[in-house]
């Protein structure tokens, strides 16, 4: 697929050219914003037009439709006044890139850890985060993958409400902070993954439905209308996103893009749009020699997700897998309300580990169907695995992390089976030193009837539960998500840190701990204990975990030397692992 250039690109004579795809409209006008002037475009072909203004870098513009209906450009890179104020021109060329030698590492190598901007410090900055990119190198860090930047309504939301889809959020920092950001952290050794939201726009400031079919009452998502990828005209809409993806491999120099629930993208084609933009994202990586991975959110249990376009697949290069998380957090809460009643514990944690989906096609309660599809041909490392993020977090009612809901025992050994696990594991912000502060939901906006709607629908979402559920609305509800990063040094939260930094050393320094493929890697559980191993060329790791709160004993095989790792001493050739309540044991094997 050809991806034209639109929006307001500037040039080297020190005009700008502007490209918007507005076939509702009969004729479209460029208004710069602080001189008064007008300029035509030009209807040039399906519903796009084209027109040069006068004008540079720092312009803000609008659009005028049909010589009345004056909005932002949808292609904006900037907002610097929010949704509703003008678009600003930007030469995103200008920013001065420092990482020209910076390749990240292959993504199954990688550890993610995931923020969200606004709360990762008391700046809310990209600014102020850089200021912490040291220590989260130090604890072994890899790669950050960031919640959406998109600019959305006011200054506190998730992200996922963003309405320019090009534009970074301007109380973040605007496009210049991000490209220092992706800098800073290509200057550190880490690779960086954006978060994009490709599936709905936001409800307030969104102007695309006005310059054309970008959405489509066609379906429904729930969040509102879905996104026009297979209807009439849906050609522009998809050339719109796959641009958008570009823009932030080629822009602002982004590893990978973290998709979001694909599942939700209503696309029957014959070729979905997720194989575009595989195939221009793999365009982008041959020509600039550095990896642009893919990486989806899908609920749907579905292999193809992440199986090669030419085997019939979308394409992608990994997806998160929400069945390891359920499955960990049955094992160490014991919550059985919502998604988590079909879970089990241990059982199901080892499946997660051995095969990837614990549902893969058997009939799941929360659904009352059949859910999934085998997963055993997908490789571990094509799967993100966790034990929180910001929806396992955030979607509950008070917010509440693991870290209070569970005591410390548990906690690590929770970390331990993240961290161990095959697949790539991605961290959640201040679960690397037992953060407390609650994640709850917050928006922004200025439509008091819509942030009422987004109240009443919190509400209903948790079953009424009011008093657990803070106002999504009240400033102090982002105030209260803010790290305390300071109190990793204190108690109980640096014993939590000295354990992430342990495992992750060891897993940077250990094969068999990074790469396993599917044929070196089981896990069975025995009553509670669950036994993992992990075969890379000539070393074999076997790691024990107890997931209950009573000594367990499992057995060690007869063959080989055992060594045990993070601790000191080795075992004997024959007999039985003892283990603590709420513990674990790792061996590496070694053969003579």
């Amino acid at each position: 697929m050809n991806s034209r250039p639109i929006g307001a690109v500037p040039n080297d004579s020190g005009s700008t050219t502007f490209t918007v795809w507005a076939p509702f409209a009969r004729s479209v006008d460029i208004h710069l914003h602080e001189k008064a002037e007008t300029f035509a475009m030009e209807r040039t072909s399906d519903g796009y037009f084209s027109g040069e203004a006068d004008c540079g870098s720092d312009s803000k513009y609008w659009l005028v439709l049909d010589g009345a209906n004056e909005l932002p450009d949808p292609a904006s890179r900037s907002q610097p006044e929010g949704v509703h104020g003008p678009s600003q021109v930007v030469d995103l060329r200008h920013f001065s890139w420092s990482d020209h030698d910076f390749v990240a590492r292959p993504l199954r190598d990688n550890v993610l850890y995931e923020l969200h901007v606004g709360t990762f410090s008391h700046g809310g900055t990209f600014s102020s985060a850089v200021e912490h990119l040291d220590a989260l190198v130090t604890l072994g860090i890899t790669a950050i993958e960031i919640m959406p930047v998109a600019q959305f309504p006011g200054a506190r939301n998730w992200g996922y409400d963003g309405v320019f889809p090009f534009a970074v959020q301007a109380s973040y920092g605007g496009p210049w902070g991000l490209q220092n950001f992706v800098n800073e952290c290509h200057q550190r050794g880490m690779a960086v993954v954006l978060d994009v939201v490709y599936n709905h726009l936001g409800p307030e400031g969104n102007v695309l439905a006005v310059f054309g079919p970008y959405l489509t009452d066609r379906y429904r998502t729930p969040w509102g209308q879905a996104v026009n990828f297979d209807g009439a005209e849906s050609d522009a809409v998809r050339e719109y996103f796959v641009a958008n993806a570009l823009q932030w491999f080629s822009d602002f120099h982004v590893d990978g893009l973290r998709l979001d629930a694909v599942h939700e993208f209503m696309d029957r084609s014959p070729r979905p749009f997720l194989v575009d933009l595989a195939a221009a994202a793999a365009d982008v990586s041959e020509m600039s020699g550095r990896p642009c991975w893919l990486i989806a959110e899908s609920a749907s249990n579905d292999p193809r997700t992440v199986t090669p376009t030419g085997l019939g697949g979308l394409g992608m290069d990994a997806q998160w897998n929400d069945d390891f998380h359920h499955a960990v957090h049955v094992a160490m809460t014991s919550e059985q309300f919502g998604y988590y009643a079909d879970f089990t514990g241990p059982r199901d944690v080892a499946r997660a580990m051995d095969q990837g989906f614990v549902y893969q096609g058997q009939r799941s309660r929360f659904r009352n169907r059949r859910h999934g599809a085998p997963s055993l041909s997908i490789d571990p490392t094509r799967f993100v695995v966790f034990d929180q993020n910001h929806d396992q977090v955030g979607n509950r009612a008070d917010g509440a992390r693991l870290s209070t809901l569970i005591p410390l025992d548990r906690l690590l050994l929770t970390a331990s089976l993240l961290l161990l696990a095959p697949g790539v594991p991605l961290l959640f912000m201040g679960e690397e030193y037992g953060e407390t502060a609650p994640f709850t939901y917050f928006v922004d906006h200025g439509d008091p009837d819509l942030l009422e709607a987004v109240r009443q629908g919190r509400t209903d979402e948790h079953d009424g539960a009011e008093s657990d559920a803070p106002d999504p609305g009240d400033p102090e509800t982002f105030n209260r998500a803010v790290l305390n990063q300071s109190s990793r040094t204190e108690g109980a939260h640096r014993t939590i840190w000295e354990h992430y930094r342990s495992l992750l050393s060891l897993r940077a320094a250990e094969p068999a701990l990074r790469r396993s493929s599917r044929e070196e890697t089981t896990a069975d559980a025995f009553g509670p204990v669950v036994i993992l191993t992990r075969t890379h060329e000539a070393t074999t790791v076997v790691a024990f975990f107890n997931l209950s709160g009573s000594p367990q004993s499992a057995p060690l095989p007869a063959s080989g030397h055992w060594e045990e790792l993070l601790t000191e001493g080795t075992s004997n050739n024959q007999g039985t692992v003892e283990l603590a309540p709420w513990r674990f044991r790792l061996f590496r094997i070694h053969d003579r």
